[in-house]
């Protein structure tokens, strides 16, 4: 597996949607996909969603249907701060 820090997102008409840097895919369904990359979690909202290829060796991911969001989950690196700072 590829452990560079390079990430790429192709959204091409919001109906196909390419990725580098993904690590998991850790849940999906027609409506969501939450994935961990090299970046952080990324979280995929839109209708029809589905994984058309996954490549973990490669670190890609093919997404087919109609995105109407793309997001990091910012609560993971928040939470992350303050666990350490209360130890």
């Amino acid at each position: 597996m590829s452990n560079t820090k390079e990430q790429k997102l192709i959204l091409s008409d919001r109906k196909q949607l390419e990725l580098v840097g993904v690590t998991e895919v850790i849940n999906f369904s027609e409506n969501e996909i939450l994935l961990e990359s090299n970046m952080g979690k990324l979280i995929i909202q839109g209708e029809d969603l589905h994984i058309k290829q996954l490549d973990l060796e490669n670190s890609k991911l093919l997404v087919n249907g109609y995105i109407t969001d793309l997001r990091y989950d910012q609560e993971t690196k928040a939470e992350g701060f303050f666990k350490r700072l209360f130890k």
